[in-house]
């Protein structure tokens, strides 16, 4: 079966590989087996193996025996590596960072990236996000908190950050007209429910 280029940054082969040159490159000292980067990318292991295989050979990415699991990390002496972090930052990091970044607001039960960036994200196709808009759902959701998060990533991606937050019951409202604007077009839930 023949891998979609991804909608966000057509110039790779496939979501799953501009995934992977994403997220190690952001966490640089950290390695990754096969199975979590799976988990992470929400991509089926053979394409996450298939995938690996060819960034290995490329030299994109390290690996070691870890046991019974392959470990790759980001291998960011590559001569390419550093070109490619930033328009890889801008297209498929917003997930990675705003997850980091919103983690620690205290009353957040999800943190949702919807809009034209979730919409790419999701292979529709349309103009290149210019901001990431970002839900907050939780009760005793601190502004401060939430518009922190929001500059923190913002500075991180050099991308406007635009935070939304909703109680439990505004989101879960099917009359709430924000909500139901927000689940009628693609969304990417980066923290809650959907976080696997």
């Amino acid at each position: 079966m023949r891998s979609e280029a991804p909608a966000l940054l057509p110039i790779f082969r496939s979501q799953a590989q501009a995934e992977i040159l994403a997220l190690l490159p952001l966490h640089p000292e950290q390695e990754f087996n096969l199975t979590d980067l799976s988990r992470r990318i929400k991509a089926p292991l053979t394409s996450i193996h298939r995938e690996v295989e060819r960034l290995v050979e490329a030299a994109m990415l390290a690996e070691r025996p870890g046991g019974r699991n392959r470990m790759v990390r980001a291998n960011l002496d590559h001569p390419a590596s550093e070109p490619l972090i930033r328009p890889l930052e801008l297209s498929f990091g917003p997930e990675h960072v705003v997850a980091g970044e919103f983690a620690r607001i205290p009353g957040a039960s999800e943190v949702i990236i919807f809009g034209s960036w979730a919409a790419r994200h999701a292979g529709e196709a349309g103009a290149t996000p210019h901001d990431i808009d970002v839900l907050v759902v939780g009760e005793g959701v601190a502004r401060a908190d939430v518009y922190e998060a929001a500059d923190r990533a913002q500075a991180r991606l050099g991308l406007p950050v635009n935070p939304t937050i909703r109680s439990r019951a505004q989101w879960a409202d099917p009359n709430d007209p924000l909500s139901s604007q927000i689940r009628s077009s693609p969304t990417l839930t980066v923290i809650g429910e959907e976080d696997v």
